[in-house]
């Protein structure tokens, strides 16, 4: 099939390279990188697996940054010691 397509200086470039490097003509590079391209697509389609998030139950409640609280603590003892010390 005879067609006409539009590329970006970048990709044609890149063909012409590529065609250069197997020294295959510019269609059979064209043709080549296109095949590939539509298999990778198909065949990553196939074997993604849907992304789950697996929940869990927590004494926290959503938005509570355990990190936050055990810094909280530290400045607490921090201040309790130096009370302590004061006396």
């Amino acid at each position: 099939m005879r067609t006409t397509l539009t590329l970006d200086d970048d990709v044609a470039a890149k063909l012409k390279d590529f065609a250069r490097r197997k020294r295959v003509s510019f269609k059979d590079a064209v043709d080549a990188t296109l095949r590939r391209g539509l298999t990778a697509q198909e065949t990553s389609r196939r074997t993604a697996k849907p992304f789950r998030v697996q929940t869990f139950r927590s004494p926290l409640r959503a938005g509570v940054d355990p990190l936050k609280l055990n810094q909280l603590t530290d400045e607490l003892e921090a201040q309790h010691f130096e009370r302590a010390r004061a006396r």
